[in-house]
């Protein structure tokens, strides 16, 4: 890892990055340390990768700090951020990246189990912006760093399909709840959307599912999530964007399948196998 950029210690600004200890969560934190953030890293039950991510960002140089609580509780919530508030860590961009995706569709709902998703995807998102606010409430807008609020979103906000209902639902809210909460928490804090494409293996899928599944975008090419982390950092850093979604996914939103796409290419196989 490069070393971080040297900033007065006064000047150093944090990041709670939700879901932290693995896959994107993993690359987020670690490009925030490369560019020069104090990290938090949220687990809810990866402990110990958590602990063992951080301990390989303070080898590099960096400042890094894990942090337990169910982000499906609203009262683990509260107390995560109460505890990053009173630190000497406050928060300057919260990256909203973990989220349950549970196979389901809207002809079978399990009422409860889609409260649990939409506790965790949407709610808690929604939650912990506002408590950041709370702790900002009374530091003036050009005296918080640039505070911002990066939701982690889907591909599928743009390019909606009905596989995995309560997840889908869950991340459109989401999305339509950038442009509100950028215009609720201004001046005092930024939010953005970042929407990515299939970046890896996902549920049920397969090596042979994903390897066809990745390339079905406009570039024809897997999506690196090293660029979907890249853009993370980028918005925190950029005063001037609010209230917007960008689509990190190589153009997969452009287009349009009837079902998710791991399921599309399911059946491709599925026919493929049957005509030989």
């Amino acid at each position: 890892m490069t070393d971080p950029i040297p900033l007065p210690n006064a000047n150093v600004p944090s990041v709670l990055v939700t879901g932290g200890a693995h896959r994107l969560g993993a690359l987020l934190c670690e490009q925030f340390a490369q560019a020069g953030w104090r990290v938090w890293c949220h687990y809810q039950r990866s402990a110990e990768a958590a602990d063992a991510l951080c301990a390989r960002l303070k080898e590099g140089g960096a400042q890094a700090q894990t942090i337990g609580a169910d982000l499906g509780n609203e009262t683990d919530r509260q107390r995560m951020m109460q505890h990053i508030a009173a630190s000497d860590w406050p928060l300057t961009c919260l990256v909203n990246n973990a989220s349950s995706f549970e196979p389901d569709s809207a002809s079978t709902l399990d009422l409860n189990a889609t409260r649990r998703q939409l506790e965790v995807n949407l709610l808690g998102p929604l939650d912990l912006a506002r408590w950041m606010a709370v702790g900002l409430a009374d530091t003036p807008p050009n005296k918080n760093g640039g505070a911002s609020v990066i939701h982690v979103l889907d591909q599928k906000v743009f390019n909606p399909n009905p596989d995995y209902f309560s997840y889908s639902i869950s991340k459109a809210a989401l999305e339509r709840a950038v442009v509100l909460q950028a215009q609720a928490l201004a001046p005092q804090i930024r939010v953005c959307g970042v929407a990515p494409g299939l970046m890896f293996l996902s549920g049920p899928q397969t090596p042979e599912n994903f390897a066809h599944a990745s390339q079905m975008n406009m570039m024809r090419q897997a999506l690196d999530p090293q660029q979907v982390a890249a853009t993370c950092v980028f918005l925190a850093q950029n005063p001037a964007i609010t209230g917007i979604t960008l689509a990190v996914d190589n153009g997969q939103h452009l287009l349009p399948l009837p079902r998710d796409v791991m399921h599309v290419v399911d059946d491709w196989l599925h026919d493929k196998v049957n005509s030989q």
